[in-house]
């Protein structure tokens, strides 16, 4: 049964200890009463009274006091974990609160893939600029995973495979892998049916790929078949993987996103249509936060609509 609190009642967790909260965390993370009121701007006596006052009710003693440091007990160090747990709720909730009706401004800096940044999140910046005005965008476009934790990057979008702990993440999408041929290989695939038929075919691997020659075919959601390809060209960018086969050098596997163009203009054609390839999610990670800045939340919210768009195109018929 839910219990209801007025300002007389003084009962064990009642309102009138939340202000209390406060006053032991300070004491506890600074060490003394005198630097907890400081903190604070309150008197010392006031602090030590009400921490008093917390121990008294609770009938614990939370704290131990020498001439030179305040520490707390077992039961304190317990009680601090999730009193400051609590308060630093309480701050992100206010925090959060003054963001959702600010508008986006300052500079937003994230990092992205090159291949998906040039092709997808390029454009998204520019329409996000020309949405919001008083936001900049600085955008670091590299394969390599960089550290958000040390690189003061706000937003990273993650493509593929997330293999990150301690972050927080969205997933705004999804890419399909198109096993795909120059025009001038046409008739040698156009009669292919099986995956295993694709073996001593030329190749051009994506060695920015953990595993970019063995592929996972599957049709229908039953059948399945496994094929290693025999690569005579290695590569470690998409974009140059993508102009490779273009020029006439062989197959390959290449994202939706990256070759969405070169379908519908016929420079590239696709093999084997009604076998499907594992596919891959798009997620906007976050550096280890409970609220994000207006302009990063806008700008993973523009970013997920286009998302939606780009991948009911690439679905239609």
């Amino acid at each position: 049964m839910l219990k209801t609190y007025n300002q007389a009642d003084n009962s064990l967790g009642g309102l009138g200890n939340l202000r209390r909260l406060a006053y032991f965390v300070a004491v506890v993370e600074t060490g003394s009463f005198t630097a907890a009121a400081e903190r604070l701007g309150i008197t010392k006596a006031v602090v030590s009274q009400q921490v008093a006052r917390l121990e008294s009710e609770f009938r614990t003693s939370l704290l131990v006091r020498t001439t030179r440091k305040v520490q707390p007990t077992e039961a304190g160090q317990a009680f601090y974990l999730r009193c400051a747990s609590i308060l630093h709720e309480a701050e992100d909730a206010f925090g959060e609160l003054a963001e959702s009706s600010a508008e986006p401004s300052g500079t937003l800096r994230l990092t992205v893939p090159f291949d998906y940044g040039v092709g997808v999140v390029v454009p998204a910046i520019v329409a996000f600029m020309q949405r919001y005005p008083a936001c900049k965008v600085d955008a670091i476009m590299s394969d390599q995973t960089l550290n958000l934790m040390t690189g003061n990057i706000e937003l990273a979008i993650r493509v593929g495979w997330l293999a990150e702990t301690g972050l927080q993440a969205r997933k705004i999408g999804a890419f399909r892998q198109l096993l795909v041929a120059p025009p001038a290989m046409t008739r040698q695939v156009a009669t292919l049916t099986q995956p295993g038929e694709l073996v001593g075919l030329p190749f051009v691997a994506n060695t920015a790929l953990r595993d970019n020659l063995r592929w996972d075919f599957a049709r229908d959601g039953a059948e399945r078949q496994a094929v290693t390809m025999q690569a005579s060209i290695f590569l470690d960018a998409t974009l140059a993987v993508r102009e490779a086969v273009c020029q006439g050098a062989g197959l390959s596997v290449l994202p939706d996103y990256a070759i969405a163009d070169h379908l519908a203009t016929g420079r590239l054609i696709q093999v084997l249509p009604q076998w499907e390839l594992p596919s891959g999610g798009i997620h906007a990670v976050f550096p280890a936060a409970r609220f994000r800045p207006a302009k990063v939340r806008a700008f993973v919210d523009l970013l997920a609509g286009r998302e939606a768009v780009r991948q009911g195109a690439s679905s239609a018929p």
